[in-house]
Parts: C-alpha cells; structure tokens; sequence
C-alpha cells in the first residue's frame, strides 16, 4: 500500500542513485608529480594530516554519491592531485608548497568542492570556501580580505566570478569536467612528515557576521583533525555510515561535522546540490544502496520537513511506514547551529521516533559540547565536553584581585567540577583544547582579546551547568536581555513561545527602554488564518514564562530573516524595526 502512495514522489530518486558505484585502483608514480607538498601512495599515519592523506586507505570505497554520479576515495586522491599541480604551476610555487598562501574557491555541493578543498591542502594552501548565495559585495570582501593567491571556481561559477577577480586583479582557475571524471595524475611516493601538517593554516572560514563584520577564522590542520577525531569518537562514526548531505559548505557544520567527518573514516556522503524537503523524504525512504543512516540539519530544515510530512505524507499506513523505516535505518539524527525549538523536536521525534542530538560549537572552536549518543537527551541541552575540549563558565571577579574571573564550573569529557556558592549560576562560557582556532585573520589585536589572560577562549555565549549537563542561555551580546534588573534569556522565551499554537517563527530582540534598561520585545509570523493580539499573548505566556519574561511588547511580521544556517541577526532584525 505504500508503495503505491509514494511511487511518484519516490520513482525520481531511484532513478538517480541507478547509476553504478565506481571503482578504480591507484595508478603507479610518475617522476613529474615528485616536487609536490604531499604524494603519500598510501595511508598518512599522522593524525594531524589532512583527511586527503587516509584516502588510499580507502581507495576504492565509495566516497561522494552527487547528481554526476559515484566517486571512489581514489578518484578523489587522483583528480586532487592533478587540480594541485595545476594550482602550483599557475601559482609558480617552487617545491610545490604554497606555504599557506590562500585558496579561495566557489564549487557546488558535490564532488567538485572536495577536489577544490582537497588540491588546496595538497598545494600547501588555506581553503577558503566561497558560498553561491552571497552577494557579490561579500564575495568580494573575502577574497580581498583574506588575500588569496588564485580562486578556483566550479564549471557553472565562472561566468559570475571571472570579473570579480578581474577588478582584484586576482587568478582565477576555472575547473574543468575533469573534476567529475577519472584523473591521469600519479601519486608520488615520500609520505609527508608529522611537523608538516601539524600548525600549517588549513581553513580560513568567515563568521556569519552575526555580531559585527564577518571576522576570518584561521584553523590549523592540528585544529581540524581534533574537531574531526572527537566527533567520530562521540559519535561512533564508522566506514559503514552513509551520510545526507544538504548544509551549505561555508560553515563547520557542513564543513566537517557533514562532510570531514565520514571522508575520515571512509564513510559515503550523498550530496544534494540544495536542500529539497521531497529529495531528502526521498533519501530517508529509498531503499537503494547507498542506504542513509546519518542525517544532520539545522532547526529550520527539520520544519521544513515536517512540513512536507504533513501535507504529503497524511495516510496512517504511510506515516506508519515513515516512522518505521527512520528508527531501523537511521542511526543517528543531529540539530545545531541554532537554537532548537522544544516543538521541533517533539513533532520530530513524533514523526521518527529519533530525540535530535544536540550539540554546541561555534567557527572559532568546532564543535566544543554535544549530547549522548545513546542514553537520555536533555531537549534544550548541548550534553557535555567532546574529547580533548576543555571547558569553564565564568563571571568577572568583583573583588578585582588575582585572577579577572570567578569560576563557577569547569568540565571536560569525564567530569564537571562546581565551584561551592555557584551552583546553576549563568556565566561567560569559555573554551580550551586542541580544537580553538589559531587566530583571526590579519587581526592580532581582536585574536589577543579572544582569549584570556591564561589562554581560555571567551565564546561570548552565556551558559550555565545543572542537571549534569551544559545549556546555552544564547549570545551574551544579543541573546541576554537586561529588563528591570532580571537578565533574560531570549532563547528560553523563543522556546516556549513556540508551543502557542498561533505562532510558526518568533525572534526575542531587547529594546532599550527608559524605564526598564531593554524591554523583552517578540518578534512574531502567525499560521495561516490565525490571529494575535498583545494581551492574548501575555495571558498565555504568564501560564509558561517568568512575569519578567513575558514579553512586553508584540511585533507580527510576515517572515523573520535567517541565514542559511537559521540564525537571525538581531542586531540586523532591531535597525530594520527600530530605525534611529
């Protein structure tokens, strides 16, 4: 019965993943390839060597399933390899080393982008990875600001970036087909040295400029191989998992939480060229070989999904269907990036069966805390430290002697410590390890005051430890509202506001006020038909919210603006409303 139901929502995705898996052996060397930075013919042992340098471990397991088809870990090595020649000989670079010169590059989500990441690594550059949706004044300002040395673009980007670059008067590298085929390139033979890798610059990713201009965040290899090896050790990532891939590939999530990640250990990724609810039902649904198993998203992507759920998927047996294939095939279900709304996860796990993992992490540190993989989750809770990350909450010290803060908890992976007096008390959350970036890009003052005096990372995030686990209250600077001597935390009042039944999409700004210092403002999208008014809404709230959290004032919009990773900039969304 339901393959009736979905056979013409289904048939479409079948067709694609038709197409048969790839396999192909490393070539032997060639003496032309001999000068190149790394031309290891077999597994890298370093674990601070890029992903690419455990590729031939792997070689003829499928690593990248995208619409041009199957591409084996060897494919990848090979077309990396020939992309790094080419990059190196327009750079003239002697030795084949661009000694961390800055590779920006525009590829699609598919095989393209992890040849582009790949040949930048190879080459000894920085990956700057470039995102289609920005505007072209934002393009500009990274290339511009990170002073890269060549940009590559994919096939379908060169028209858009060829006079761009031409302005900055910067190469560009167009990518040929060949990305997507077999490559004539031959690994050379010396494996590259542990000290080679370790503090050489990987990636310089830009923040989302949620609190001020978009800031470049330079990791290290080291950086990204603790980000990489913690979160396959916590979430027992193996080269049996098959992977969704629909984030956009400018940002860690999808960086290395999505894609890093299962390239690691010699797992599939199936990537989407763009997010599509009905595909990714599909995917979940399709019992074709490669089989997901792993699936990660942002907040607004699982409402998006359920929202297809409930207008296409309305039969009993079919929603039967539904939930029965998610908890047999799929393993692991995961939400970050921004805050997950109580009712999100509730419905989901309704339609499923799976409690989202949540986790916490942020470009200058990856990822710092993330729930349990198996055991009770805490909704609203990021779970403790991963492996190797430290972490402390903190307030200033009012005694203004010795240390400049007060410690009221400090965890890692096995244990968190409180400090007497400070039980449940919020703070400054702050981070250390292995994993927290080298430095702001060309901005050593802002990257000496990132950091405190004895080396800890100040996050800017509010938290608070209770109940054995960690809670993000929300960005210090925009999240914690100060009204009538209470701080408030807008994250907590966005959670709760979204069980009224009226309300689809709410952002909690603070208003600054005379009387009050900010007044808790919430900016509200109704459902279809529905109506709210101020006082309706404050009667309901006082059922659910602190008195001096119920919000003061009530705004109704059509649409709340987010990026593509669900994040609002508050700062944005209060000029828009409140014009000086």
């Amino acid at each position: 019965m339901f393959a009736a139901a979905m056979a013409p929502q289904l048939a479409l995705s079948l067709r694609r993943l038709a197409c048969a898996l790839a396999s192909c052996r490393p070539a032997r060397l060639s003496r032309r390839g001999r000068g190149l930075l790394h031309t290891a013919p077999a597994v890298c042992t370093d674990r601070a060597a890029p992903v690419f340098a455990r590729a031939l471990a792997f070689a003829d397991r499928v690593a990248v399933v995208d619409r041009h088809g199957s591409h084996t870990y060897g494919d990848l090595y090979r077309r990396s390899l020939r992309l790094s020649r080419e990059i190196c000989e327009l750079r003239g670079c002697a030795g084949g080393d661009l000694r961390e010169e800055r590779v920006a590059f525009l590829c699609s989500n598919d095989v393209s982008y992890v040849v582009a990441q790949w040949a930048s690594w190879m080459s000894g550059g920085v990956a700057v990875p470039l995102y289609r949706k920005h505007p072209e004044a934002q393009l500009e300002y990274f290339i511009r600001d990170s002073r890269s040395s060549v940009v590559l673009a994919g096939p379908e980007h060169v028209g858009r970036l060829s006079p761009l670059v031409g302005r900055l008067g910067v190469p560009l590298l167009p990518l040929t087909p060949a990305v997507y085929e077999g490559a004539a390139g031959e690994p050379a033979a010396a494996p590259a040295r542990e000290q080679e890798w370790r503090d050489r610059g990987a990636m310089l990713i830009y923040t989302s400029g949620s609190t001020g201009r978009p800031k470049g965040v330079l990791s290290t290899h080291r950086n990204v191989a603790a980000v990489v090896t913690g979160l396959v050790h916590k979430w027992a990532w193996t080269k049996d998992d098959v992977i969704l891939h629909v984030l956009p590939l400018h940002h860690v999530h999808g960086v290395v939480n999505k894609l890093l990640c299962p390239l690691w250990v010699g797992a599939t990724c199936v990537m989407l060229p763009e997010f599509s609810a009905q595909q990714v039902w599909e995917k979940f649904l399709s019992s074709e070989t490669p089989r997901i198993n792993v699936f990660m998203a942002v907040p607004t992507i699982y409402a998006k999904l359920m929202d297809y759920y409930d207008k296409h998927f309305t039969q009993p047996h079919v929603r039967d269907f539904v939930r029965a294939v998610c908890e047999e095939k799929i393993r692991l279900m995961v939400s970050g990036s921004a805050a997950l709304p109580l009712p999100v996860l509730e419905k989901w796990k309704g339609i499923t069966g799976h409690t989202l993992l949540e986790r916490y992490g942020m470009t200058e540190v990856g990822m710092a805390l993330s729930g349990p993989l198996t055991g009770a989750r805490l909704p609203g809770s990021v779970g403790t430290p991963l492996p190797g990350v430290e972490v402390r909450i903190v307030s200033e010290n009012p005694q203004k002697e010795g240390s400049p803060y007060v410690v009221h908890a400090e965890g890692n992976e096995r244990e968190t410590k409180v400090t007497p007096g400070f039980e449940e008390k919020e703070g400054e959350l702050l981070v250390r390890g292995p994993s927290v970036f080298r430095e702001y890009w060309d901005k050593p003052e802002e990257t000496r005051t990132a950091f405190t005096s004895d080396g800890w990372f100040k996050t800017g995030d509010t938290a608070v430890f209770k109940d054995g686990v960690y809670w993000i209250r929300g960005r210090t600077s925009v999240d914690i509202i100060k009204s009538g001597g209470y701080k408030v935390s807008a994250l907590e009042v966005e959670r709760h506001l979204l069980g009224h039944p009226s309300i689809t999409d709410v952002a909690v700004i603070g208003v600054p006020d005379m009387t009050w210092g900010q007044r808790v403002t919430a900016v509200v999208t109704l459902r279809e038909g529905h109506s709210l008014s101020h006082r309706e809404l404050k009667e309901w709230a006082r059922g659910v919210l602190a008195p001096y959290a119920v919000p003061s004032e009530l705004l109704l919009v059509e649409e709340i603006p987010r990026n593509q990773m669900g994040k609002v900039n508050k700062r944005d969304l209060a000029r828009q409303l409140y014009p000086a």
